[in-house]
């Protein structure tokens, strides 16, 4: 819908200024970044999620809870997460709270649909009480895509599928996304109930302050940093890499579309890399030791894990001109940039600077730099 009429106006900092804002998942590396940049932005931000899962975290490392509502509980629990929305009385709601691996989903399947499924359901049940919310973003994966194995980038209409118990519960979510928008928030009815609710699917996020497990990025930190092996399990296996801000400023911008006219922004949006940042794990792994041994470092050593491992896609590209010609969205950053950000971020910390000045630092920066940055169409 939002590609036929031209673009809007990119991220407006005055739009967020005092707006009540609501988020899934703030305990997260991606929730952690967005919930600072709302906070920069003079939002009013509450956050409902479950504790850091891992140690260290971005929610700790750079205060994220200073200045902010923070309320700790499961997201499956309703009645609580109810109270939470009702007690802040949100205009804008970004549900990013997810169980967010491959390899974890085919562990313990049950609880990766729990969590990003029926998840889901209950936010978007939970919105349903809440009259102050106007607009929705939720936050799926790429990876919702039924994977073809082709070189074609995958626009919003392909079909959705999911290989692994991950990429089809996000693909639920979807589902679920579009059957609460058609049942209790139609567009044909949007004057009456005043919701506005979109999907966004991004790529492989990087940046600072990531320390999950079986993460590319995070893994490749923890191995150069202490001098130990990297073991990597699929080298040719090529991912849409981008930097976790450039997804946030899609987040972003698609809440203030909605927020402005909810109909002709409701769907599904990818937001995505320039298409030649679609890149084997064993270029990243590459460039990012000669990074490394450029900055100072001792030089690192890595190895393939033959395994055997469970299935992963091999061949995974996001077309994003949607994105581009409806929200005035595009990559601000090139991969080689997005690289050197996550790894200066991770080496001025571990050589003492605070984490949420390096984050402060970055996202000024950044939006200096996407704010001068000239937008086209993807191509190939």
């Amino acid at each position: 819908m939002g590609a036929q009429r031209g673009p809007v106006e990119g991220l407006v900092s005055r739009f967020w200024q005092q707006r009540r804002v609501f988020l899934t998942g703030h305990t997260g590396f991606k929730g952690g970044w967005l919930t600072l940049w709302l906070r920069q932005l003079g939002a009013q931000v509450a956050g409902y999620a479950l504790p850091p899962h891992t140690q260290p975290n971005l929610f700790q490392a750079a205060n994220v809870a200073e200045g902010m509502a923070s309320t700790l509980g499961d997201i499956n629990d309703l009645p609580r997460l109810t109270q939470a929305l009702q007690a802040h009385r949100p205009e804008v709601v970004f549900h990013l709270a997810a169980q967010s691996l491959v390899r974890p989903s085919y562990a313990d399947p049950v609880g990766t649909y729990a969590v990003n499924a029926l998840g889901t359901a209950s936010l978007l049940q939970a919105v349903r009480a809440v009259p102050s919310v106007q607009a929705v973003v939720i936050v799926t994966s790429d990876k919702c895509y039924e994977n073809r194995e082709w070189v074609w980038p995958y626009r919003e209409n392909d079909r959705l599928g999911g290989h692994d118990p991950y990429s089809n519960s996000k693909a639920c979510a979807e589902l679920m996304t579009s059957a609460f928008r058609s049942s209790f928030f139609p567009l044909e009815k949007y004057a009456e109930h005043g919701v506005a609710i979109a999907s966004a699917r991004a790529g492989n996020v990087i940046g600072g302050g990531d320390w999950s497990q079986d993460r590319l990025l995070a893994d490749i930190v923890r191995a150069f940093g202490t001098g130990q092996t990297l073991r990597i399990r699929n080298p040719q296996a090529t991912r849409p890499w981008q930097h976790v801000l450039e997804p946030l400023r899609g987040y972003m911008m698609l809440a203030e579309a909605l927020h402005r006219d909810g109909p002709r922004f409701s769907g599904a949006w990818n937001f995505g890399p320039h298409y030649a940042d679609a890149r084997p794990v064993q270029w990243i792994v590459e460039h990012m030791a000669a990074r490394w041994t450029a900055h100072g470092g001792s030089a690192p050593r890595w190895e393939v894990d033959a395994g055997p491992h469970p299935h992963e896609a091999q061949m995974l590209k996001l077309d994003w001109t949607k994105a581009a010609q409806g929200l005035g969205w595009h990559p601000a950053l090139s991969l080689e940039q997005a690289l050197d950000l996550t790894l200066d971020w991770y080496q001025s910390v571990q050589q003492g600077a605070a984490a949420h000045e390096k984050c402060a630092t970055q996202l000024a920066a950044y939006q200096k730099q996407a704010a001068s940055s000239s937008g086209t169409t993807p191509t190939a």
